[in-house]
């Protein structure tokens, strides 16, 4: 198979846990605090570069089960997604999959883990299954989580940087 081949193949033939990626940074604060942060959603809209208007459903919180909408932004298109929290440990692992736990499409996770005065904290994004809306060729899904690598790297940088401001 060459390279060409590859980039164009069709989705059918792709496997969804192929594309994922975590990054870390550290960040000058307690797990507990970077957790709040982080899994206080209204908040992302100060770090990503993608999403905003981020909000719970109302009367849900950080805690499993708990949905939310956010609208996002990318390339000049917006959308608004829904997704579900489905791990909410405080102080250590905070988890959501878009489109719900039950047939989601991609879920991101927080994990904090202490290192010297600080935290650790991990962003992992992870595609679930494969849907056409994301792309119908290897290179789209390759391109995607590209994409989604360098948000997640602005998103890290930012919130480590909004810690050491605040």
């Amino acid at each position: 198979m060459t390279a060409t081949t590859r980039e164009h193949d069709l989705f059918e033939v792709l496997d969804a846990s192929h594309f994922a990626f975590t990054r870390r940074a550290w960040v000058d604060a307690e797990p507990a605090r970077v957790y709040d942060l982080v899994s206080d959603v209204s908040a992302i809209g100060r770090w990503s570069p993608n999403a905003t208007d981020v909000t719970y459903d109302q009367g849900a919180g950080p805690r499993v089960g708990a949905w939310f909408s956010g609208r996002n932004l990318k390339g000049g298109m917006q959308w608004t997604t829904r997704s579900q929290v489905v791990r909410a440990d405080p102080g250590s692992v905070f988890a959501y999959v878009v489109g719900g736990a039950d047939n989601g499409i991609v879920q991101w996770s927080w994990t904090c883990r202490p290192q010297g005065r600080g935290t650790v904290v991990e962003q992992s994004w992870q595609l679930l299954r494969l849907d056409p809306v994301l792309g119908t060729t290897r290179g789209d899904l390759d391109a995607l989580r590209d994409y989604m690598t360098n948000s997640v790297e602005t998103t890290l940088l930012s919130l480590a940087q909004w810690i050491a401001e605040v």
